[in-house]
């Protein structure tokens, strides 16, 4: 590790939820699932970082199942992780977990969520702990990435992406987790770092709130160079295909404005826990009404 940076990436991997994710995650097979894209994607894109000079702590639930707690030792060997064990992550929770990690010897505090369903570029970290120190907190993007449904892959630009990182000093750290990925520009300087694509967002069934966007693209050998193992299986479409896919695009794009704009105006008027309440009733709802089919 750098003696001048400490570098942490932080993973929810089956914390205890409430509001509308918990419906998702209480369904059957949901941990197995996830289990599975975690050793798929997440595991793998960690562990051929260009550059190893970082930590990583995965959030676990204390009453988590001993198979689960099996695989993941297993799939630890050589260490990569550091499992923690809590029910909920307070702030200071997270600054004594980044600290038991690292020493806190650095002069500078890096941490980057991930989520783990989810992949890294192989020279996420490299490139990122190459940014010119910056004096004051803030929030960096990569913004350009993939998301892979199935055997297709797009191409997105997304300034305020899940993959955001925190550099700061460790008078009093915030971390990446300080607020939704989407607002940490609102108590920090964000810094939005465009070139190749630096992430690997995976959509499928058990996905709380992800959904296909972008443009969906022929993978090349940069793309397989950056993210080897985790583009397997893709299929690459034909011409025919990228043209319908471009319409498809435009009213993915046009959709995806529409629930932004709904989003915010509800923040607006209610905040937060405002939002979470009606995705929480919208869910329920939606439950109510498979259960009568």
């Amino acid at each position: 590790m750098s003696r001048s940076i400490d570098h942490v990436l932080l993973t929810r991997f089956n914390l205890p939820s409430l509001g509308t994710e918990s419906y998702v995650r209480a369904q059957d097979g949901w941990l197995s699932r996830r289990l599975d894209l975690f050793e798929e994607f997440c595991l793998p894109s960690v562990r051929d970082q260009t550059r190893q000079d970082f930590h990583w702590i995965i959030y676990l639930d204390p009453e988590s199942p001993d198979w689960l707690l099996d695989r993941l030792n297993d799939l630890n060997s050589p260490r990569i992780f550091t499992p923690v064990f809590r029910t909920a992550v307070s702030a200071a929770d997270r600054v004594q977990d980044l600290e038991a990690v690292t020493g806190a010897a650095g002069k500078t505090l890096i941490t980057t969520n991930l989520d783990n369903d989810d992949g890294l570029a192989a020279d996420f970290v490299e490139r990122l702990q190459n940014l010119p120190n910056s004096h004051s907190r803030s929030a960096v993007y990569f913004t350009q990435g993939l998301i892979r449904h199935g055997e297709r892959v797009y191409a997105r630009k997304d300034a305020a992406n899940a993959f955001c990182s925190v550099r700061e000093s460790w008078d009093d750290p915030q971390t990446c987790w300080a607020d939704w990925h989407n607002r940490l520009g609102l108590s920090m300087s964000v810094a939005e770092i465009g070139g190749p694509a630096a992430w690997l967002q995976v959509i499928h069934g058990t996905n709380v709130s992800n959904r296909v966007r972008g443009r969906r693209i022929a993978v090349g050998t940069e793309h397989i160079l950056r993210f080897g193992s985790l583009l397997a299986g893709v299929e690459n479409p034909s011409k025919a295909a990228l043209l319908r896919e471009a319409s498809a695009g435009l009213y993915r794009g046009a959709r995806d404005a529409a629930r932004s704009a709904t989003r915010d105006t509800i923040i607006l008027l209610a905040g937060k826990d405002g939002l979470d309440r009606v995705k929480t009733l919208v869910r329920a709802q939606a439950n109510a009404l498979v259960s009568r089919k």
